[in-house]
């Protein structure tokens, strides 16, 4: 019951700090909202033993070059993102410590059982064809984000091959006659 309550606790932060991503104007606040709503998906991944996605969300590479600027002005909300953060996986690793059960899933594979091969043996088999579907959608996607960037703009400047090669040599060589100098 502890573990059911623990995963509508997280469930619940990780909602707010994903809405708070979108919802907060200051970039730095956005940021640490970012890290935290990660951090709370990782979490809930380890609660509901599946090791290997928590282990790829928490190997996200976020850049934190911008939250160093202005460190001491955004500490108190870094502070308290800290401090959820720990209370999370003092809940989600300390649970069976104090003799929490976990939660009852559709069935224990037993001790000598691999999530990253069970992962793989559903996604290859009994979910190949929404796979490939998920990744064709994902491919059209990156190559209309690629068309909308790449569109032509009045003001970037831009190379025309077509108007490289038809020039001539009188359109760029202009021969000017001068008089020589003289050496007194």
């Amino acid at each position: 019951m502890f573990e059911f309550a623990v995963f509508w606790i997280f469930a619940a932060i990780l909602v707010i700090a994903a809405s708070c991503v979108i919802m907060v104007r200051n970039p730095v606040h956005s940021a640490l909202f970012l890290v935290l709503a990660f951090f709370t998906a990782a979490a809930l991944w380890m609660l509901l033993r599946a090791e290997f996605l928590a282990i790829v969300v928490m190997m996200l590479d976020i850049n934190l070059e911008r939250l160093r600027e202005g460190f001491w002005s955004y500490l108190p909300l870094g502070a308290t993102v800290g401090i959820l953060m720990v209370v999370e996986m003092v809940l989600v690793l300390g649970g069976r410590y104090f003799g929490i059960e976990a939660l009852p899933g559709p069935r224990d594979p037993g001790p000598g059982a691999s999530n990253t091969k069970e992962l793989g043996r559903v996604l290859y088999t009994d979910y190949a064809y929404p796979l490939e579907l998920a990744a064709v959608l994902l491919l059209v996607a990156i190559v209309v984000a690629i068309a909308l960037t790449l569109r032509k703009r009045k003001d970037t400047k831009y190379q025309d091959p077509v108007r490289q090669v038809a020039v001539k040599r009188s359109d760029r060589v202009r021969l000017v006659s001068m008089p020589s100098e003289k050496n007194d």
